[in-house]
């Protein structure tokens, strides 16, 4: 069997904006759902029903259906409505770029959610008693005490979910958006060469795969100093 990858490097371009592409789907979901994932996260650790049972509810629908059905409900299903067609917001929703993002940030707002929620409960009661013993107002707790501390926490789940939606972005191609994959399927279709262009997709999201881990090692190395164990 005889590879060739004179194409594949004849069109590295492509390939290169395939990745820029699926850099701005990843940060501009991860930001938009993790803005959503806060309020939702504290939410869930509510113990009045009526605020728990909607994020709840929400990160079960969200979590219990494939992020493929919820693209195609959002970019092909909202197209059949004709309220959602004389809205103002058919100009963003007729965009493959604008569904693309809000699918993605609706997924990982859901797990990102549990993930801050489960991190909230596990925040030692002795840093909340200490903030309490010097009044701090239940706004101001959360503000300098639970979230900041919550959030460093969740760093080690949270890498996962970053890394996992970085692969979850593929699906963009399904939508005629010409990100990594969608640079190898165009060369595929265009050289009938399969392998090598999906082997080099492939390289190209373990490249950003390995250099999301560093970062996040990076960060958990930083701000999570304080609870590694003490060497005596």
């Amino acid at each position: 069997m005889i590879f060739d990858f004179s194409p594949i490097w004849s069109n590295m371009p492509l390939f290169l904006g395939g990745v820029w592409l699926t850099l701005k789907l990843l940060l501009i979901s991860l930001a938009l759902g993790l803005l959503l994932a806060i309020p939702l996260g504290l939410m869930r650790v509510s113990k009045q029903r009526l605020i728990n049972a909607p994020a709840w509810l929400y990160t079960y629908v969200i979590r219990g259906t494939p992020m493929l059905v919820q693209l195609f409900l959002i970019y092909y299903g909202l197209a059949q409505f004709a309220v959602v067609r004389d809205s103002l917001l058919w100009p963003y929703l007729s965009s493959a770029s604008f569904c693309a993002c809000l699918a993605f940030a609706i997924n990982t707002s859901a797990y990102s959610a549990e993930i801050l929620a489960g991190s909230l409960r596990t925040i030692p009661a002795g840093e909340i008693e200490a903030a309490k013993a010097i009044g701090m107002s239940r706004f101001t707790l959360y503000q300098r005490i639970l979230l900041p501390s919550a959030l460093r926490r969740a760093l080690p789940q949270y890498s996962n979910e970053v890394i996992m939606m970085l692969h979850t972005t593929s699906l963009a191609s399904i939508v005629t958006m010409v990100d990594i994959t969608g640079a190898a399927r165009t060369i595929s279709s265009q050289y009938y060469l399969p392998f090598e262009a999906f082997i080099t997709a492939g390289l190209f999201y373990l490249g950003l795969t390995l250099l999301l881990v560093r970062l996040f090692k990076m960060s958990e190395g930083r701000w999570l100093a304080y609870l590694a164990p003490r060497k005596v």
